[in-house]
């Protein structure tokens, strides 16, 4: 998978040799595993993704998920989820994640439903001077209904073949059409859930995962493949090879069963594995958290601290939770780079004085560090790319070097008021129906995936795309 961002792109943007030369070795290509499987069995593998449509307003919705499951023409059931793990939708905004998978009976299955359990409804309130705070609602369902169950047919069917490549369930939970506002815009709390699915293929678009945070159990070095266990306590076997990028000049051997680790990459279609593309450390010390920056203190210069809300988070034993805010304190001696970037350079672009309200990291620290929420201590800082709504600026649309301006919109427009310069490069891709920035116009509304920095030359807040997405 492609990063979305190429050095002639960074180049127009810092019109500095030194930075474009992040760019280097930041692209990376998806290596495709072509060969087939002989075996013969009753079941095959099934798996789910998932992703979101976002809502303004909605920093989270946390919901248990009680149960998937899939119907074939002769009303045979099975079911694709093991547990009940609860699921925040909103951290899922415009990147691909794997929820789980698992051997289910081979068949064509055409029907779907999904049923969700307690859910909370999260969003941010600020304070002119002070730094946000979290307020939350509790779903409530119509009829005020302890559960709720969606029920679909799928337009394209999950295939699983008893000798094949894995099929799944591409899952997009709209949250603008699930959460009822009132004349005013606020939110009621009344959710009547709404999705989006269809079933997918090994090379589709829906089953190529963007990030897939996990801690490691083993390391197979002679296989060149380790086993993670990811937050709803699955364990996976990943693959690693020569085309394997990974983050901050580290590489197989430096993984132990301390290591979490981030990776993007593709199920195997032979045995259900996946098959990495990129892997970033996140920590080596047995703990991380991930989420959005809400404050920095101070706002200018190195940052001596910055608060976190937690949208991920492992081991979930420490003094935090998701769903709240943290505080990170900084010594200056913390690791900064950049997921998906592979040049020390990524350092004058992202450190210690560069960090913004907005951006989504990852912290990785001793879990001895994490006992309490307001004095978490960590050794990695890790920028990644996140999906901000926004609204495109008039008479902004350069054809000529990609770019064009934004209002972010949302709980993220609160984190960063002012004005966005986005910047595209041969490597985004334009979903929903763009092909170019050229068929973008002013005022309309577009979701932007991609890293949000501080241009170090002049100040002003980018934001580097990896994916552009329409949405009427």
């Amino acid at each position: 998978m492609n990063h979305g961002f190429d050095m002639k792109g960074l180049h127009r943007l810092f019109n500095s040799i030194a930075v474009a030369a992040l760019l280097m070795n930041g692209c990376s290509t998806t290596s495709t595993n072509t060969s087939t499987t002989n075996s013969s069995q009753q079941t095959g593998p099934s798996f789910v993704t998932g992703t979101d449509s976002p809502m303004a307003s909605v920093l989270s919705f946390a919901v248990q998920i009680e149960s998937i499951n899939a119907t074939d023409a002769n009303g045979k059931t099975v079911s694709l989820l093991s547990g009940t793990p609860t699921v925040d939708f909103a951290r899922l905004n415009g990147l691909e994640t794997l929820l789980d998978m698992n051997d289910v009976p081979a068949g064509t299955y055409g029907n779907v439903s999904i049923t969700l359990g307690a859910a909370t409804i999260g969003y941010l309130q600020t304070q002119t001077g002070s730094a946000p705070a979290i307020a939350t609602k509790p779903a409530t369902y119509p009829a005020s209904a302890s559960t709720y169950t969606f029920q679909a047919s799928l337009a394209t069917p999950i295939v699983v073949a008893q000798s094949g490549s894995p099929a799944g369930l591409h899952v997009d939970f709209e949250l603008g059409k699930s959460i009822g506002v009132d004349t005013n815009g606020n939110i009621t709390g009344a959710v009547t859930p709404t999705f989006n699915m269809n079933g997918v293929g090994i090379n589709d678009a829906g089953a190529y995962l963007d990030w897939f945070d996990a801690a490691v159990v083993s390391v197979n070095a002679n296989n060149q493949s380790f086993v993670v266990q990811g937050p709803h306590g699955r364990q996976f076997t990943v693959n690693v090879n020569g085309q394997t990028e990974w983050e901050n000049n580290e590489a197989l051997t430096d993984l132990t069963t301390s290591s979490i680790v981030t990776l993007s990459g593709a199920l195997d279609r032979d045995d259900a594995t996946i098959d990495a593309d990129d892997v970033a450390i996140l920590s080596q010390n047995g703990f991380y958290a991930g989420g959005q920056v809400t404050y920095v203190t101070p706002a200018i210069g190195p940052a001596a601290s910055f608060n976190l809300y937690v949208r991920g988070l492992l081991p979930t034993t420490t003094g935090l939770t998701l769903g709240q805010i943290a505080t990170i304190n900084l010594t200056g001696n913390e690791n900064y780079f950049i997921y998906w970037f592979h040049n020390p350079l990524t350092e004058f672009v992202f450190n210690q004085s560069l960090l913004l309200p907005g951006q989504h990291v990852s912290v990785g620290g001793p879990a001895t560090g994490a006992a309490n929420a307001s004095n978490v201590t960590v050794k990695r800082v890790v920028l990644r790319d996140w999906g901000f709504n926004t609204s495109v600026a008039a008479n902004s649309v350069s054809t000529t070097d990609g770019s064009f301006q934004v209002t972010v919109n949302g709980f993220a427009g609160t984190l960063i008021p002012q004005a966005v310069t986005v910047y595209t490069a041969g490597k985004t891709v334009f979903r929903g129906g763009l092909n170019g920035v050229s068929d973008l116009a002013g005022g309309a509304n577009v979701r932007v995936v991609g890293l949000l920095l501080e241009n170090p030359l002049n100040g002003k807040t980018v934001l580097l795309a990896r994916y552009v997405d329409e949405f009427n």
